[in-house]
């Protein structure tokens, strides 16, 4: 991080909020008077705008992408010709177009003898689980290969994660790399940021990446400053003050990776902060995951730190192969680490990995997500799932950190319960591990929600385990937490009020936003 970020950092997270805002606001104004000058001023002007709007309007429902997407502007720019227009051109257009400012590089490249490797496993996968072997060759197709011999540990919540975590930070010899969306001072800190400041005293490379919407309110510039002075490295993504302009800040580093020596790499819904742990207590119990990849699969998510390293302009010690495992451990089935992010825009592996979980599944499919905003496709894959006869459960939670966003998922139920997809609320409190089991086979874990924001604006990343016995730990940890819920009857949610039903279908259609 270069001093000028750091001095720039030093401004107060209210203040740096509050510019934001004003930014805001100040571009809605001018945009609102310039619609308002025109019409009263020059009509003919006025006219074309109007005319110009409508054509836009059908040249975003030609274009490829979110469906969602290309109908909320479609409305906005129907709507407010003008003014729908002149937003679209700001913060609108092709989302290819409204990348950050990253440097555009591909990801480390696989060796001739891992790409063959990974085919092996793909056919020796499709032999013991032929319903799962076209997700491997789709993911396989887009660089992420498939890795046997490898050990998983899943985490069913924050403190067992933290519990294995620190002592592995301890005894790293090589290098520490962390990634998340959320780093937050508090005690979780506090301990990890001696461990690491005692790490780099010893000769270990630690370099950390942090989202810095995520962390507007949660880390002081101090720190951040403290960081460096001890010699850790430390990348911002996508800083907001840089950004409000083009709305920039919209798009979110939202992966959570810690990798070490090579040899461990960790990946989930958890992020550093005391509430993850349940050292503190925002919206009750806080019930999240993680898994630990042990052996040949952690390079698979050490590869996409490289990655997003080298696209914030960072550099290395080393070559590629330093960072890679330093020999196979001995586990059962096959693992397969993505990431998906709005680079790949409109290819979105996450999306599509999902879609496919949920057409391929044949008896039960199990999803646990802290947010609900999907496309008309999904709801359709999982009506259809549920009408084909394949239990089909929700689990979401209780106690929402977000009241618009706990709203926005309310508009999918009635679809979704009518054709038998059943949905449960976590009630002991906020449930954010982002799960997806079928048929005891298969799992996907990770960082990405079931919402457009996951799915279209954020980096994300997850691993498909295949075969695994911490697949039977997902499963028996999804059916503990069945347990504390309660579940959403169809006859009692359609006596919900209109006021809830009219709020409901406005922020379905503003979730794209939000």
């Amino acid at each position: 991080m270069r001093i000028k970020e750091a001095a720039e950092r030093r401004i107060s997270a209210a203040m740096r909020i509050a510019l934001v805002v004003v930014l805001f606001l100040g571009n809605i104004a001018l945009v609102l008077l310039l619609s308002y000058y025109l019409q009263r001023h020059v009509a003919i002007a006025f006219f074309a705008l109007e005319v110009v709007g409508v054509v836009v309007a059908i040249r975003i429902q030609g274009t490829r992408g979110s469906p969602s997407y290309k109908l909320a502007w479609t409305i906005v720019v129907l709507a407010v010709p003008v003014t729908g227009l002149i937003l679209y051109i700001l913060w609108g257009g092709n989302i290819q177009q409204k990348r950050q400012q990253l440097h555009v590089v591909p990801l480390p490249p696989h060796k001739d003898y891992e790409r063959g490797r990974s085919l092996s496993y793909i056919d020796k996968l499709g032999e013991g689980f032929p319903t799962w072997r076209r997700e491997a060759r789709y993911l396989h197709k887009h660089d992420f290969m498939v890795y046997k011999n490898t050990a998983v540990t899943y985490f069913s919540d924050g403190e067992s994660f933290f519990a294995d975590v620190i002592p592995r930070l301890r005894r790293a010899e090589h290098f520490i790399f962390l990634e998340y969306f959320i780093l937050a001072e508090g005690r979780l800190w506090e301990q990890i940021f001696a461990i690491l400041k005692d790490r780099v005293n010893h000769g270990v490379e630690v370099k950390i990446i942090f989202d810095d919407f995520g962390n507007i309110t949660r880390m002081p510039a101090e720190i951040i400053d403290d960081m460096i002075r001890c010699g850790i490295e430390v990348a911002v993504f996508n800083p907001v003050h840089q950004y409000v302009n083009r709305l920039y800040f919209n798009y979110r580093d939202h992966r959570k990776i810690l990798c070490i020596d090579g040899d461990f790499a960790y990946t989930g819904g958890i992020n550093i902060a005391d509430e993850y742990a349940n050292l503190i207590r925002r919206f009750g119990h806080w019930k999240d995951s993680g898994v630990l990849l042990e052996g040949e699969g952690a390079w698979g998510l050490t590869r996409l730190f490289l990655h997003m390293w080298e696209c914030l302009g960072g550099d290395f010690r080393s070559e590629y192969d330093y960072y890679r495992p330093h020999g196979p451990v001995q586990g059962e089935g096959w693992c397969q680490p993505f990431c998906d992010g709005p680079l790949n825009n409109p290819i979105n592996p996450a999306e599509e990995l999902y879609l496919q979980a949920i057409s391929t599944a044949r008896e039960f499919l199990y999803i646990t997500t802290p947010y609900l905003a999907i496309e008309t496709s999904m709801v359709q894959s999982l009506c259809r799932a549920a009408d084909s006869g394949v239990d089909v459960r929700l689990l979401l939670p209780g106690v929402p950190d977000h009241k618009y966003t706990y709203l926005a998922a309310g508009a999918y139920f009635d679809e979704l319960l009518s054709h038998g997809v059943r949905i449960f609320e976590y009630t002991p409190g906020f449930l954010h591990s982002k799960l997806l089991v079928a048929d005891g086979e298969m799992a996907v874990t990770g960082t990405v929600n079931m919402d457009y924001r996951s799915f279209q604006l954020h980096y994300e990343c997850g691993v498909l385990l295949y075969g695994m016995s911490a697949v039977e730990h997902i499963l028996r940890d999804i059916k503990a937490t069945l347990e504390q819920c309660r579940e959403i009857e169809l006859p009692r949610w359609r006596r919900r009020s209109i006021f809830r039903r009219l709020a409901e279908s406005v922020l379905r259609i503003l979730s794209i936003w939000m």
